[in-house]
């Protein structure tokens, strides 16, 4: 299936950013490149079961708005999605929200707001707590 949005992995693990025009996905994906994530896919990302990449056409491909296309990136290979992160106006965030999943595969989804100055930090945390790396007492991860 294809689907709008920019995709980045750590680890092979991956983050799959989705959202309105203008909600943030690539510039967010470009902040977390920053911090050494690698880049799977931007605009469209191809979702194969739990496996996801860019479509050919758009491989190594990435929207600096501001700047323009960039092209020629390194690409994450055999990236399994591990969160979904619904990039949404800060005031459409919960405060504890309560877990949520995304398609048939149960993938944990969140709600933040891409341009908060923690947004990357947010984005780890939460994959971390996806993968049972880090524990969680109310909220989206809780048991």
């Amino acid at each position: 299936m294809l689907v709008h949005g920019s995709c980045v992995s750590r680890n092979g693990a991956a983050a799959l950013l989705l959202g309105s025009p203008g909600a943030g996905k690539s510039d967010l994906a470009l902040r977390m490149l920053g911090r050494g994530w690698e880049l799977v896919a931007d605009d469209q990302v191809m979702v194969e079961g739990l496996m996801v990449s860019a479509p050919p056409a758009m491989r190594g491909m990435l929207e600096v708005r501001g700047l323009g296309i960039f092209q020629g990136l390194a690409v994450a290979e055999g990236a399994r999605l591990a969160l979904v992160v619904d990039l949404v106006a800060r005031d459409g965030m919960e405060r504890l929200p309560m877990p949520s999943f995304w398609e048939a595969e149960r993938i944990p989804r969140v709600a933040l707001h891409a341009f908060e100055a923690s947004a990357c930090d947010k984005v780890a945390l939460a994959l971390d707590a996806a993968l049972g790396r880090v524990a969680q007492r109310a909220g989206a991860f809780a048991a």
